[in-house]
């Protein structure tokens, strides 16, 4: 199983997790995608699992809770006065699924550390808890600009701390890439397994499926094996 986080909010975790998804159906491999909380189903925005089914259309796909507000899962499930997410109920739901499938993705909600629910003691459990509790892999999805040294570094930390294995994946390349990209790029490659062209997730679900693996390393299933080669391809 593999979980996926992000540096922050709005970081391409959602197209992240499909390309994965896609790539992985690609070589074969029968994928779930999990969403353990599912925060601003009121905006009417189409929710991540519904985005992740579009793309690349995993064996199966769930959503274990879901709330009103845009609002981190703990915050929004109190403000609507439902159940908080449980950690040991969401830990059986994920291995459940390990059970039926090759791969297991499971994506959070905002940042590593932002609160997802409650543990039967009442205390507050973050998606890095739920890493350690797995003992699983973390994806962690950043943005290709500014800050997003300082944000990745201060996240991949936090999951070393914890004995954490983690690796990267760009969110968003831009398709006119300036020097501060480059820059970040070559900074971030030895944690890098994977980089998203921006708008990817506007793509046509046929197409999407098809370019994903080559967005992607082997180490996810994809076949983009040399950052050099990418680079130059990129018009670096």
């Amino acid at each position: 199983m593999v979980l996926v986080t992000g540096t922050d909010t709005g970081v391409g975790k959602t197209i992240a997790t499909a390309a994965m998804a896609a790539a992985a159906q690609a070589a074969g491999l029968r994928v779930a995608v999990i969403k353990p909380g599912q925060t601003g189903t009121l905006t009417g925005e189409p929710t991540d699992v519904e985005v992740i089914t579009r793309l690349a259309g995993p064996a199966t796909v769930r959503t274990l809770a879901e709330y009103p507000e845009p609002l981190a899962p703990l915050a929004a499930a109190k403000v609507a006065e439902l159940p908080p997410l449980d950690l040991f109920d969401v830990v059986d739901a994920i291995r459940a699924e390990a059970e039926k499938h090759d791969l297991v993705l499971v994506e959070g909600a905002g940042g590593l550390l932002v609160p997802m629910g409650l543990r039967p003691s009442g205390e507050a459990w973050t998606f890095a808890d739920l890493a350690t509790t797995l003992g699983a892999n973390m994806i962690v999805v950043a943005r290709a600009g500014l800050g997003t040294l300082n944000h990745t570094a201060l996240t991949m930390e936090a999951l070393h701390r914890r004995g954490v294995p983690a690796r990267v994946i760009i969110g968003a390349w831009p398709a006119d890439p300036e020097l501060v990209h480059w820059s970040n790029l070559s900074e971030l490659v030895p944690h890098l397994v994977g980089a998203l062209p921006s708008g990817a997730g506007s793509m046509d679900p046929g197409v999407f499926r098809r370019s994903a693996p080559g967005w992607l390393t082997p180490a996810l299933h994809g076949v983009l094996d040399n950052w050099r080669v990418w680079a130059e391809e990129a018009g670096y």
